[in-house]
């Protein structure tokens, strides 16, 4: 009897959790007043700036989400690198540069996540005093 009363708020626990994500994402796929939603425009802007990227730009990037568990990872690198695209056409990028890889980041994760990049840049010997506005802004 215990079993299933514990395998049942076990049961209902997770299907709240899993809806709970279901519901963020639904969220992001309605159309805001432009008419696109939030992953639209991260898939705009992924898309435009697809060109841009090196294999040693995609490799920086892999480096700096490694912090974030693996069944997450997909979806922060598509969150960030549509922000860092999001930043390369408003400067009218040539190329992707560290620059504006970690500007993206910085705006793209919570401010919770910011002590894994600071850690990070400073083992690639990064001078961060660069970005302490960005680090500010959030």
């Amino acid at each position: 009897m215990w079993f299933i009363f514990f395998w049942t708020i076990f049961l209902a626990g997770t299907m709240f959790i899993g809806g709970y994500f279901m519901f963020r994402k639904f969220l992001k796929r309605l159309p805001k007043e432009d008419g696109k939603s939030i992953l639209d425009w991260q898939d705009y802007y992924i898309e435009k700036t697809v060109h841009l990227w090196s294999d040693e730009d995609k490799a920086f990037l892999n480096e700096l989400v490694e912090p974030v568990p693996e069944l997450f990872r997909d979806v922060a690198k598509g969150k960030i690198a549509g922000k860092i695209g999001e930043y390369a056409l408003e400067e009218n990028a040539e190329r992707m540069t560290r620059d504006l890889i970690i500007k993206g980041y910085i705006a793209a994760t919570p401010k919770r996540d910011h002590k894994f990049l600071i850690k990070k840049l400073k083992e690639k010997k990064v001078d961060i005093s660069l970005y302490d506005s960005y680090f500010q802004q959030q």
